[in-house]
């Protein structure tokens, strides 16, 4: 073999460090340039185990499966039936997650209302307070009572449907939310009692609790503010759920509403979400099991938020102990956000459809996470609402169908025994066994 001109060897082909990588390199040239911390919106990028991990295990002889569409699975849920006067009556188990005013634009609340409305089940309001939109297009409304306060009122409080109160996010356990200046019109303003314009940062704790007792004392004294007739929620971040679900019950909740990494947020540093709480799919059973703990599974409802995006994930939330499923992201996709149509102004703001994830800038081209009133006119509530109510119809229907192959009259009697793992870390997290076999990491005792 001869010798090239130079006398030099081969070269090897170029490999870029999977620890830094391209993106990697970018943000610390970010950070140098600026000085600042990455704020962004969304939920966490990295890949992790999720629901798409887990399969079903459908009727054969062992099982009997239920006929197609001719014979019923039910789809009803009841949340807060333990304390409340009147629990809210859902025709599916999937809900609205909140979202505020602010860091979206009120034709964005307005197609949330209305297409929760048209499927039967409830929306939420978020930080901000109460629109006059979304109350009258929401059949159902569950309003938000967070860390911050903004817009929270006794009137508006007597007007919901049921009370969430937010001790924590998914996507940023321990943190508060973000609202920038530009987001921060007249209306937003006048609403969150802020001057207009001006950077905004929510709490990261409630300034009038300071743990399990303090928020048993709040607890009650919503109750008081509205008859005990509206369900109590406790939202919490997946962190400890264990413990976590456990207090919310001992202080007296009807629903404890549990959020995963995979869930979304209006902004927050890129640290905080790709680097704080757990999985989804981690948070779930060992929710489940201090509700078993405790002698209240299904008598305190559980939600899961985080990451679902279609009936299958409905589905296999729910067979793992979960009452309800709650979607935020997957409904501003429905809605509109994201959309390829807008993919040239989506390129004038450095970035494309699909990964769009600067909602805190307010320049949504969709008209979604925006305040802009021009780019609010490109959202028609309407179409809007048409849209997610048939998006729900679809996991709806996706969720039965699963239910149906396997045996289910109700998809509320889908569990465990329905589901393997197809990796080592969904069977040790969800407690299901690796395909193929009976075991999963740490099996030690029958709980299933």
């Amino acid at each position: 073999m001869k010798d090239n001109k130079n006398n030099e060897s081969p070269r090897t082909e170029p490999v870029q460090s999977a620890t830094f990588s391209n993106s990697v390199n970018s943000e610390i040239r970010r950070a140098a340039a600026t000085g600042i911390y990455d704020i962004r919106g969304g939920g966490a990028k990295r890949k992790v185990p999720h629901f798409d991990d887990l399969l079903f295990l459908g009727a054969s002889i062992s099982r009997y499966p239920l006929e197609g569409y001719r014979e019923k699975c039910e789809t009803k849920v009841i949340l807060g039936t333990r304390f409340a006067k009147n629990p809210l009556e859902l025709d599916i188990p999937i809900t609205i997650a909140g979202m505020s005013f602010g860091a979206l634009s009120g034709n964005a609340k307005e197609s949330l209302g209305r297409g929760a409305t048209l499927a039967g089940t409830s929306t939420t309001t978020g930080d901000g307070g109460m629109t006059e939109e979304e109350r009258e297009h929401s059949s159902k409304l569950v309003y938000q009572y967070l860390p911050s306060r903004y817009g929270m009122n006794p009137v508006d409080l007597r007007k919901a449907d049921a009370i969430e109160i937010v001790v924590g996010q998914g996507a940023k356990p321990g943190g508060g939310g973000m609202l920038l200046g530009q987001k921060i019109s007249d209306r937003v303003a006048q609403m969150r009692n802020l001057p207009k314009g001006i950077d905004q940062r929510s709490s990261c704790r409630h300034p009038d609790w300071t743990g399990p007792d303090d928020l048993e004392i709040k607890i009650l004294e919503l109750r008081e503010i509205t008859s005990w007739k509206v369900p109590i929620y406790l939202k919490i971040a997946g962190a400890r759920p264990y413990f976590d679900t456990a207090l919310a019950v001992k202080a007296g909740a009807d629903v404890v509403v549990l959020d995963g990494m995979q869930g979304g947020t209006a902004a927050t540093q890129d640290v905080f979400i790709e680097h704080v709480g757990l999985p989804t799919l981690a948070c779930i059973r060992e929710a489940v099991r201090a509700l078993q703990d405790l002698g209240v599974h299904r008598d305190v409802q559980l939600v899961v938020s985080g990451g679902i995006r279609n009936g299958a994930d409905v589905a296999k939330a729910i067979a793992l102990g979960a009452d309800a499923v709650s979607i935020g992201t997957a409904a501003l996709i429905a809605i509109g956000d994201n959309d390829p149509k807008w993919e040239e102004e989506y390129q004038k703001l450095g970035t494309t459809a699909g990964a769009y994830d600067d909602w805190h800038e307010g320049k949504d081209p969709a008209g979604i996470t925006t305040q802009d009133p021009n780019l609010m006119l490109r959202l028609d509530p309407i179409e809007g609402g048409r849209r997610l109510s048939n998006y729900l119809k679809v996991l709806t229907l996706e969720a039965q169908t699963i239910a149906r192959a396997c045996g289910k009259n109700h998809i509320h009697n889908l569990e465990p025994e329905d589901l393997c793992a197809i990796t080592l870390e969904a069977a040790a997290m969800a407690r299901v066994p690796l395909a193929g076999t009976e075991w999963w990491p740490g099996k030690t005792g029958e709980f299933l």
